[in-house]
């Protein structure tokens, strides 16, 4: 018995050893990953954009047009590329002996409670968390033995940033995940002619770096146009992010890793503000798995000199979220804390008013999946989602008139969430009419947007 068990154990080890990856260094290989379930099933996320930028927390506003010229965190780079605007604000209140790099002591953090902030984002309705561990300034948010004197431990907060907010984020039940920048404004091995050497002694151990000691179940690329995604071998650490990582069953990455893979390759499918870098658009016309990140005002990272008008309002924020998981998205909302790590109030406030609509109207977010029957019309005030046999009818307007849904073909019980009232209805060819009830604003279930709940619902 000992001998044959032996030689099971043998075969067993040898058939465990040449059991090749799952997933091969290709895209062809890769792109066949699914999308984890969790992350389609979340719909909204909180992204983090916090750095050295805080400091200064300025970009134009009102002088300039394009999105990217309003991102206080490129402060560094309006610098390096002589920008006007950025060089004579830079000037006139720091001088001109004063480097980027001369932030990072400013940058104390000394308010910064992770607790505060997990309270917060879990109170908003959000599922999970995605923090800027570097941006393009290079700057990390954690002891990075590739960027030893550039990071968060070694100077300004002198604290693991990565690490506290990961821990209050998990304790409150939420998904943690970390943004990466593949570039570097300032660092003397992102050229050309360096560039294996920036991809093989920097990024990649510092990507690895980050996912073996926090365990990010989002990974969120970026500032890859400069180079194609060979040049920054993202195929073979994906490869080993599939196969090998601690999060290899549950991580969730996005499609930048290289000037060529956004909308084509990777995980998730991005867009910016509405931008889609390939032109082609996905969207409302999409069937792969995206998402849509914007701040609450017109930059990512802290802007001072946001005003009122710069921030979008609970309503308007409410209504994207429901334009985007009613088109088959998520929703990657940012916030920018100030560099004493606290977050602006009006940011704190659009939050928790997502958040109390949420607790009313959840069923019909989480865990739905757009109707991929919708109709296609002029109407942006009604929209649909389903969850296996409900139909979720989400009005962004108060309906004053019947809501007339074709493509039906069969319903049961309908009702307002958050009402008692009995919803009247007729079905007759095919079609849904829904009656809205008479309510006023002392018995309306919640502000901003409304929802019908469509039992029994069979599509045509």
């Amino acid at each position: 018995m000992k001998i044959i068990s032996g030689i099971v154990l043998i075969t067993m080890l040898s058939i465990s050893i040449n059991v090749p990856a799952q997933y091969q260094p290709s895209w062809e290989s890769l792109d066949k990953r699914p999308v984890p379930e969790w992350w389609r099933d979340a719909k909204f996320g909180i992204f983090i954009h916090w750095g050295l930028y805080a400091v200064p927390a300025y970009a134009p506003t009102t002088e300039v047009k394009g999105i990217y010229d309003k991102y206080a965190e490129h402060y560094e780079n309006k610098l390096l590329s002589k920008n006007e605007l950025f060089i004579n604000h830079h000037q006139k209140y720091y001088g001109n002996n004063f480097t980027y790099q001369d932030f990072a002591p400013m940058f104390k953090a000394e308010y910064f409670n992770p607790d505060k902030w997990a309270d917060l984002i879990q109170r908003s309705g959000a599922k999970y968390v995605v923090l800027t561990s570097k941006h393009h300034d290079g700057f990390c948010l954690w002891p990075s033995k590739e960027s030893p004197k550039w990071n968060s431990v070694a100077i300004g907060p002198h604290r693991d940033i990565i690490a506290e907010l990961s821990s209050s984020v998990r304790n409150k039940g939420l998904h943690m995940g970390l943004y990466y920048s593949l570039l570097e404004w300032n660092n003397p091995l992102y050229t050309p002619a360096t560039m294996n050497k920036w991809v093989d002694e920097h990024m990649i151990p510092q990507m690895k770096d980050l996912v073996t000691s926090y365990k990010p179940e989002v990974i969120f690329a970026d500032g890859e146009w400069d180079y194609t995604s060979d040049q920054f071998k993202s195929a073979e650490f994906l490869a080993w992010l599939y196969n090998e990582s601690p999060v290899k069953q549950t991580v969730v990455v996005n499609d930048r890793w290289g000037k060529e893979t956004r909308s084509k390759h990777g995980g998730y499918y991005t867009t910016e503000y509405d931008v889609v870098h390939n032109g082609k658009g996905i969207a409302e016309k999409s069937e792969h798995p995206w998402e849509e990140s914007r701040g609450i005002g017109m930059s990512y990272g802290y802007n001072q000199f946001e005003t009122a008008d710069d921030y979008s309002s609970s309503k308007k924020i409410i209504d994207l979220l429901i334009n985007k998981v009613g088109n088959g998205g998520n929703l990657l909302l940012n916030i920018g804390p100030d560099a004493n790590g606290l977050i602006p109030v009006v940011m704190q406030e659009r939050l928790l008013n997502i958040g109390e609509w949420l607790k009313v109207n959840g069923e019909a977010i989480y865990g739905s999946s757009a109707w991929e029957k919708r109709p296609q019309s002029s109407e942006k005030s009604v929209f649909f989602t389903t969850n296996q046999n409900q139909l979720y009818v989400i009005c962004t307007k108060w309906p004053d008139k019947p809501i007339t849904i074709k493509g039906i073909k069969k319903v049961g019980k309908v009702s307002m969430i958050g009402v008692n009232n009995t919803i009247k209805k007729s079905f007759k060819g095919n079609s849904l009419t829904i009656i809205p009830p008479v309510l006023n604003p002392g018995n309306l279930p919640c502000e901003y947007a409304w929802v019908f709940k469509v039992e029994g619902f069979v599509s045509m």
